[in-house]
């Protein structure tokens, strides 16, 4: 689905905005008031410390848990006001690539990359042959009768990339898509992502702690901080950006102002043992 213009405003609208999202597990503020857009083919990634609601604030998005307040438009309609069955056609919609790749051990290789495919009803050999590209895509092209037992890690991430795109996504989110991988994967894997964004104009939304990452992948990236969306800048301006708390995060300094959190307190705490 292609993005539209507000017809109020003239601006093109979102394909991905986040207004008012809260979400509390015992008591405890995980999310408070998120909000912030996504436009179509954007690619924004969401940085900030661990435990501080990143893979919540993808979950809520996801439908995956069920937010306390706000709303999650996807060009312009609210999907948390949809029915199980509405909600589960617009996924169809969406691409994921877990933090650990989440491929089935039962399935060969190919048929974990056409999964999606196959659910819908698309027939075996045209599925196999829409795996079987994807796989040369991401550089696997002699992999697809392996089980994922038979696969490094490396390889079991970028064939968890190929079943993200098979069925042609125009939103995907990835969820810490380096995690695990030694720095050369890493980075072929960014470069896929890359590849991904400037070859077909899909609109990505990834979280990470990882700044390279960030800064290759992103067009902007968001700062999360007690709970809110801190901050929002241009990929290319997040080491020059002056803002004292997205400059500790970017620093990496243990002490600042991000500490006047529940987070910050045990970071403190462990300094002061």
């Amino acid at each position: 689905m292609n993005g539209g213009v507000n017809s109020e405003t003239g601006k093109e609208m979102p394909r991905i905005s986040i207004r008012g999202l809260s979400k509390h597990f015992n008591g405890n503020v995980v999310l408070e008031d998120v909000a912030f857009d996504i436009l179509p083919g954007q690619s924004t990634t969401v940085i900030g410390m661990s435990g501080t609601g990143k893979s919540v604030l993808l979950k809520c998005i996801l439908g995956l848990l069920k937010p306390d307040a706000g709303e999650i438009l996807v060009d312009g309609e609210n999907w948390l006001a949809l029915s199980e069955n509405e909600h589960l056609q617009r996924m169809r919609r969406i691409g994921m690539l877990f933090q650990g790749a989440a491929l089935f051990d039962s399935l060969k290789v190919w048929e974990n990359v056409s999964f999606a495919l196959l659910r819908q009803g698309i027939a075996k050999k045209e599925a196999q042959e829409r795996a079987i590209e994807v796989l040369e895509w991401v550089g696997l092209h002699d992999v697809s009768e392996l089980m994922p037992a038979e696969l490094s890690g490396g390889m079991a991430k970028r064939v968890g990339l190929a079943r993200t795109i098979c069925h042609k996504p125009d939103i995907v989110f990835f969820d810490e898509p380096t995690t695990g991988l030694d720095p050369i994967m890493s980075d072929v894997i960014n470069r896929l992502i890359v590849r991904l964004h400037k070859d077909s104009g899909t609109t990505l939304l990834s979280i990470t702690h990882d700044l390279k990452s960030a800064e290759m992948i992103s067009d902007h990236i968001a700062l999360l901080c007690h709970g809110r969306i801190h901050r929002i800048v241009p990929s290319n301006e997040l080491r020059s950006d002056k803002d004292p708390m997205l400059k500790q995060f970017v620093e990496g300094r243990a002490q600042g102002p991000i500490n006047c959190s529940p987070w910050g307190k045990k970071i403190e705490e462990a300094i002061d043992r």
